[in-house]
Order: C-alpha cells, then structure tokens, then sequence
C-alpha cells in the first residue's frame, strides 16, 4: 500500500486520549523526518541538516534569523522535543501533529501558531494533492512543519539566498509572510490547471459528444473545488488577524506585505467561486444536450410511427375475415393497397421535411 493511503494514528485512536496526548492523525505522506535550518542574517547565510534535536540548541538564543524546515511528521517524538526545548504549548504540538485542521492563527505569549493547507495539481486530470503546513513563529526563530518533501519553499530558499540584504535585513515575522505568500501563490497555478480541465469539459460539451465519462468528470470537478474552496476561504480572516494582531513578533513593516497576501488570497477565492459557477454551468449543459439527443431520438421515432400507423390500421382492415369485402374479389385492389402504401410515407416524409422535423 502507498504512503499516500497509509495512516499511522487516525482520529479514532485518539478518543478516549487526555487534551494533548501526542498521536500523528492523517495519512503517511512520508516514513522519514528531515529536518534541515537555514540561518541568515544581512551579511552572511548559511545551510545545514539536523541529525538530532540537540543541534537546534544553539539556534534557540541566535541574532540570527533561523528558519528550521521539517519534513515528515511520521516521528512524534521529534515535535514532542523540538516543542520541549522552544516551550511549546502540547496543545499546539497536537494540533501540528492532526492533519485535518482548518487554516487558522493563534497567538501565544511567546509565539504565533499558523496553519494552512498547501494544495497542488496531480496528474493530468484535475486531482488536488493536500498538504498541511503548520508555522511556528519565535521572536527570531520560524519553524515549518510539513507532512512532505517537495519544492514548494524553493523559491523563498532562493529568495535568501541572492538576497542583497533587504530580506535579510528584515526579521522573522517578514520570513514568514514570504512562507504564506508562497504557499498562497500555488493557488494559482492550481486555478490554471482548473481552468484548463474546464476547457476541455466545455469543448466536449460544445462538440455535442455528452457521455456519462463527461459527467463524471463534471462531478469529479466539482467535489475538488469543494475542497479547494474548504481550504482558501478562509486564509483571508487568517491574514486579517494577523494583521488586528497586537503580537511584538509582527512588525508594523510587515503589515503593508500581508495585506498584498491577503489580496491573493481574495482573488483566487473570487477564482474559485467563478470556477464554481462555471461548472454548474457545464452541469446545466449537460443535461441540455442529454435531453437534446433523447428528442431528437424520440423525433424520429414519432416521425416512424406516424408513417406505419395508417398502413398498420389498412393492414388491420384488410386482415378481418369477413366474406363480404368487396375490395378482396377485385383483380386490381392488391396493387392499388400498395399504391397507397406508397402514397401515404411519401405524403408523410414531404410534409415533414417541409416542417423540418427531419
């Protein structure tokens, strides 16, 4: 079985469990913890791995910013310590560790807690592939939680990297409005892929080619966008309070950066709603072109039935065995119940093509 359907510690495994208890909640995206720590400051930058807990000890006191990257939340024990050695709350380090959160921001005396949800476009058809980020901001060090290894900080990385000392000069709160903002950008490449399967569904629609694969894609669509809606909606009252927040750890500077975060995040909301629309659209549609075809079928088939109703009620006639039927003695009445036979489809299959029935 893949990772991506194991679960090591479901929502079930927790009743009964004391406010607190660690237990990973969601699916294994990955067996290993990594954790890698970026440390920055105006003039100098510096990259490294952790293989143990302990090697963040120093980091904890740093003039430096640290940014400490954590990939994999299959090892409990691993945020139990890093939560045991920052002074984090057990409640928030079960929330980390339960992977069906709602984005949301608290704040604490000595840190903010932020969570939200990275979605990316798999495969070729339109499949949403979720992730849950959770951020742990201290006055000089940020933590980013992740449930897998992939590149959506690279560009943040490089951002560091070639920086020439505006970034760096900046503190924690600025790194981690680079964090959302990068994690809020994904959305859009998400909507382009949207968008595209959209435009194929509409050009078969369009084509006149309806089938129940077309509806299941419709259907398919529409509960992805449910999800991706779930998730987006509300990151705009997460930045809001981020940006009502009275915490010494968000600078006045930065307000003016997450404001422009929260200005994306609106305008892939209204996407997603317009993109919600459309597709209710398209289901319109659909069953316009269903209930188009099976009219056009019964058309011919009322159009067949009127021809053979009036030769079935003559063959009806002229099948009763009686003995006094004039017509059956006379040498001529076999051909001239074929001439009208004849008569009466042809007078049929005019008039109608006059109607443009056919």
């Amino acid at each position: 079985m893949s990772n991506r359907f194991k679960s090591r510690g479901h929502a079930s495994h927790k009743s009964g469990l004391p406010p607190g208890s660690l237990v990973h909640v969601g699916p294994v995206l990955v067996d290993e913890t990594c954790i890698s720590v970026i440390d920055y400051s105006k003039e100098s930058v510096s990259e490294s791995r952790v293989e143990s807990i302990e090697q963040l000890l120093p980091y904890r006191d740093s003039e430096n910013v640290t940014w400490v990257i954590v990939e994999g939340l299959a090892r409990v024990e691993v945020i139990e310590q890093i939560g045991a050695m920052f002074g984090i709350h057990q409640l928030v380090l079960e929330d980390i560790l339960n992977t069906h959160q709602r984005p949301k921001f608290e704040e604490y005396d000595n840190y903010l807690y932020i969570v939200l949800k990275g979605m990316m476009s798999v495969g070729e058809k339109f499949t949403v592939s979720y992730e849950q980020i959770s951020l742990l901001v201290l006055e000089k060090v940020v933590f980013a939680f992740k449930e897998k290894k992939d590149g959506l900080f690279e560009p943040v990385v490089q951002r560091i990297r070639t920086s020439k000392g505006r970034f760096r000069s900046m503190g924690a709160d600025f790194l981690t409005y680079s964090i959302l903002d990068a994690i809020i950008d994904q959305n859009f490449i998400l909507i382009d892929s949207l968008d595209e399967s959209i435009t194929a569904l509409e050009d078969q629609l369009l084509a006149g080619e309806p089938s129940s694969a077309t509806l299941n894609g419709i259907q398919r669509l529409k509960r992805e966008i449910v999800g991706v809606r779930r998730y987006v909606s509300p990151i705009r009252e997460l930045i809001n309070e981020m940006l009502r927040s009275e915490s010494r750890l968000i600078d006045e500077r930065t307000h003016i950066y997450l404001r422009d975060v929260s200005d994306h995040a609106m305008r892939i909301i209204e996407s997603i709603e317009l993109h919600r629309d459309v597709i209710s659209g398209l289901l319109d549609i659909y069953i316009s072109s269903v209930s188009n075809k099976m009219n056009e079928v019964m058309k011919v088939l009322t159009v067949f039935a009127s021809i053979f109703i009036p030769m079935t009620f003559l063959t009806g006639i002229y099948g009763m065995n009686f003995d006094y039927m004039p017509e059956l003695k006379m040498h001529w009445a076999y051909p001239a119940l074929w001439l009208v036979f004849l008569t009466i489809p042809t007078v049929l299959l005019v008039y109608f093509k006059r109607k443009k029935w056919l």
